[in-house]
């Protein structure tokens, strides 16, 4: 298959939705969570959006959600369990899927394949393959998918990364990102009966069975490579996806990665400490964490280092951003962040120009192709761990690499079926 035509936009299809005078989207949200209401409350205050219908397997996040919803609003959202069912009722314009990592793919194809445009959070999906799926999908139903990666429109990275572009870092030849922080062994958690009401079944979905834990949910699933891929998956997407920003190459050539679990000895099962090295055309990148060891020796604990020429460039988060010149003559240059709270995030603005994509029929800022390539560099790392050695890639596939690209994928528990 041809990137290109893989890739390719099919926006005539778009409907051009207005919000006219007693008309606004009608919004679900898919995962009633903590990071599912960061959004849903900047929907709301949008003034162009109202809540239809609130959907999650533990019917406690629910009860949270619309109790903020209520006061914020005089949207009555009706409950699921079940995202099919709320699509199949309430036909919403917009579906925002906040789910687990493990439940991102499905949800997404089912509510662009229904009508709707998805604002989904990142990583895209659990596997590689699930990602294509959501982008064919969104390109065949000609529906907008923009992705929660919500650094493309902070003000400070913007500025950033007109820096790095204008040449005065200087020839940039490496650049470093990483995730550092606090922490020590913990303790094993026991397995537990779910949450009164909750259907922990559902919850699992496609996923392999296991017992309900509570380090899982809520906010927990992360560390566990059932539901997600750790410190990579989460943290590595946004940082990959600013290294993917800058430059003009769309996908490493190859990507190598080690890890293990040297310190954890928690319920969790994924690495604690991690490196990657991406091999591209015209430079080199890397990827670390650690979940131990965060401290004041380091000036930065979390971001991506630009090494030029002219000198280093740290693109942070709550630091905002800071050229090191390489010359001790020159001053150091540093610009502070405009984060909004709560949770240090500019989904605000990442809302705006999701509904003005939706408006004037054109590719939001994070379209899920950028979201695809952003979540596909994270994920190759984690399966080069898993396989022990380097792997190569063009976009879509490892070539000649049977063993690698069956890992592109995994099997789904029935009844759920694999998305295509």
């Amino acid at each position: 298959m041809q990137r290109r035509k893989f890739f390719e936009a099919g926006l005539a299809a778009v409907p051009l939705l207005s919000a006219q005078p007693g008309r606004k989207f009608k919004t679900a949200l898919i995962g009633s969570g903590w990071w599912g209401m960061n959004i849903l409350r900047e929907a709301l205050a949008s003034g162009d959006c109202s809540a239809v219908a609130l959907v999650d397997p533990d019917p406690n996040q629910i009860d949270k959600a619309a109790a903020e919803v209520a006061k914020l609003s005089s949207d009555q959202p009706r409950r699921y369990r079940d995202y099919r069912d709320m699509l199949a009722k309430e036909r919403p314009d917009i579906c925002i899927v906040a789910t687990p990592d493990h439940w991102h793919a499905l949800p997404s194809i089912d509510a662009v394949k229904a009508g709707a445009h998805v604002y989904v959070e990142k990583p895209i999906s659990h596997t590689i393959d699930e990602g294509k799926a959501m982008v064919r999908a969104a390109r065949d139903s000609g529906r907008l998918i923009q992705v929660g990666l919500h650094r493309r429109v902070s003000p400070h990275p913007i500025s950033g990364m007109a820096f790095l572009k204008s040449g005065k870092v200087g020839k940039i030849g490496m650049v470093r990102a990483f995730a550092h922080a606090a922490g020590g062994a913990g303790t094993k958690t026991p397995d537990s009966e779910p949450p009164k009401g909750m259907d922990w079944d559902l919850w699992l979905g496609p996923a392999p069975k296991r017992a309900f834990n509570a380090s899982i949910h809520p906010r927990g699933f992360r560390q566990y490579l059932d539901f997600a891929n750790g410190t990579l998956g989460d943290w590595g997407v946004h940082w990959l996806d600013q290294v993917l920003w800058w430059t003009e190459e769309t996908h490493p050539k190859s990507v190598y990665s080690t890890a293990n679990r040297f310190v954890r000895q928690d319920s969790t099962d994924a690495p604690d400490t991690q490196v990657v090295t991406y091999e591209f055309e015209s430079f080199t990148a890397t990827w670390e964490q650690r979940h131990y060891g965060a401290n004041p020796a380091e000036q930065h604990l979390i971001g991506a280092y630009f090494y030029g020429t002219e000198g280093t460039f740290h693109m942070g988060w709550r630091d905002g951003w800071t050229f090191y010149p390489a010359k001790k003559s020159e001053k150091v240059i540093h610009v502070e962040p405009r984060l909004n709270d709560p949770d240090g995030q500019n989904i605000k603005e990442l809302w705006a120009d999701f509904l003005a994509s939706i408006r004037n029929k054109r590719q939001p800022v994070r379209d899920i192709e950028i979201g695809y390539r952003a979540t596909s560099a994270a994920l190759l790392g984690m399966v080069s761990w898993r396989l022990g050695r380097s792997i190569k890639w063009d976009s879509l596939m490892c070539p000649g690499d049977a063993e690698a690209n069956a890992l592109l994928r995994r099997p789904y528990r029935a009844p759920w079926v694999y998305p295509t």
